[in-house]
């Protein structure tokens, strides 16, 4: 475990094989054995315990896990989108790297969105087209 990446590595395939079917129908199991047991224990305040110290455990190391493969994933998604708007002819370019920008300036690129979207529909309504590029 002395590469950098074995986190990485480990978190990918952790957060695979969490969301199978047979995880879930362990776990599903795991709280019916403790169902099960709940009269074996009078229902006592340790047998609470068990399952919530179990859950509470799983639930923090998971968010961790889940937090890195879905961070990578849309890291991945993003490089994927900004290959296809620079391969794209007509493009805007300036659209790169946009999760990169503060708020403000991603509210600048959504209003001007949002009015092409509108004139297209009004395009369309008045029997128009609403395929193109804006500069057409």
């Amino acid at each position: 475990m002395n590469n950098p990446n074995w986190y990485a590595r480990f978190a990918k395939q952790t957060a695979r094989t969490s969301g199978r079917s047979y995880v879930f129908a362990l776990a599903v199991g795991v709280i019916g054995i403790w169902l099960i047991t709940g009269p074996l224990f009078d229902f006592s305040d340790t047998w609470q315990l068990v399952i919530n110290t179990g859950t509470t455990i799983v639930t923090f190391l998971m968010v961790f896990l889940i937090q890195n493969t879905q961070n990578r994933d849309t890291e991945a998604i993003q490089l994927k989108l900004d290959e296809l708007i620079r391969a794209t002819q007509g493009a805007h370019n300036a659209l790169l790297d946009l999760e990169e920008l503060e708020q403000e300036n991603l509210q600048v690129f959504k209003k001007k969105y949002q009015a092409l979207a509108q004139d297209a529909r009004r395009q369309l309504i008045e029997g128009g087209l609403d395929t193109g590029t804006p500069e057409a």
